[in-house]
């Protein structure tokens, strides 16, 4: 297979009243781990990177392996850019063959995050490419963007039916009381707002912040519409742990497979989890 665009895969989500995992991944093994999770499970997959990534690895580096993924797997696959508000970023991105991409602008003023976003919709739309945007402001942090969590304003529902109308986005990331990064407490979920968002606006809804959401507010939060989760920090964690222990069993290690090994193989069971979580088992 070749990778797909994420909008008919979204699409078909809300539809089925599930959700498909968005994974951001840094290097060559966690993106196999997680594509490994989806076959297995015969599940859509999508695979993310955010901004540094991209700076750090190359757009063109990550779309050759997310492409040779696509093509040795036999569920469809997606490649997505994470919060991104440079355009030159996000087109440098769709040339390298990503599928999908997030123009964030939810830190400018409603006009200008309407402005950003419908110039992504109308460079994407010749070649077919999802666009994610982003209102209200999700807490944490996300590569450089730091959203302090007083500054964290929620999304409003007529807001979102006007920006999605006027812009022609096709997917939506509404501020309803998620964070990025691992939560100090018990995330304060608006789970009503998510309930008028999705009544109002047809397009699949994106729950950002997705590590560490306890397993029945995910699940709700499914039911009442959010047909994308993106998990990024849970996976760091879990990979760089794994290479811990090796280290601190074996100090001297300096075989890299004998440390990305254990890493991959525990990152994959997170991600197995969370597509388990999502109920997008057997929907390849």
């Amino acid at each position: 297979m070749t990778l797909v665009s994420s909008t008919t895969l979204l699409r078909d989500a809300r539809d089925g009243g599930y959700c498909i995992g968005a994974f951001n991944v840094h290097t060559l093994e966690m993106l196999q781990a997680v594509v490994e999770a989806a076959e297995e499970l015969r599940s859509p997959l999508i695979i993310q990177s955010t901004v540094g990534t991209v700076k750090h690895l190359g757009a063109d580096y990550i779309a050759a392996a997310a492409k040779t993924a696509a093509r040795r797997s036999s569920v469809p696959i997606a490649l997505h850019l994470d919060h991104c508000s440079d355009f030159g970023i996000i087109m440098q991105c769709i040339r390298a063959g990503y599928t999908s991409v997030m123009i964030d602008a939810s830190h400018e003023p409603f006009e200008r995050n309407v402005e950003a976003t419908s110039k992504v919709v109308e460079a994407a739309a010749a070649v077919g490419v999802n666009v994610e945007a982003e209102l209200g402001r999700v807490g944490g942090v996300e590569d450089d963007i730091v959203v302090d969590e007083r500054d964290a304003l929620l999304a409003d529902p007529d807001e979102c039916a006007a920006f999605v109308e006027r812009t022609g986005v096709h997917t939506l990331a509404p501020a309803i009381g998620t964070a990025h990064g691992i939560y100090k407490g018990d995330p304060k979920i608006d789970f009503d707002r998510i309930g008028r968002i999705a009544a109002k606006v047809e397009i699949p809804l994106v729950l950002h912040g997705g590590s560490g959401i306890p397993d029945a507010q995910v699940r709700r939060a499914v039911s009442l519409g959010m047909s994308k989760m993106n998990v990024a920090t849970e996976l760091r964690i879990v990979f760089s742990d794994a290479i811990k222990s090796v280290f601190a069993e074996h100090p001297d290690e300096n075989d890299p497979r004998k440390y990305m090994v254990p890493a991959k193989q525990a990152l994959k069971a997170v991600a197995m989890e969370k597509i388990h979580l999502c109920g997008s088992t057997g929907k390849a």
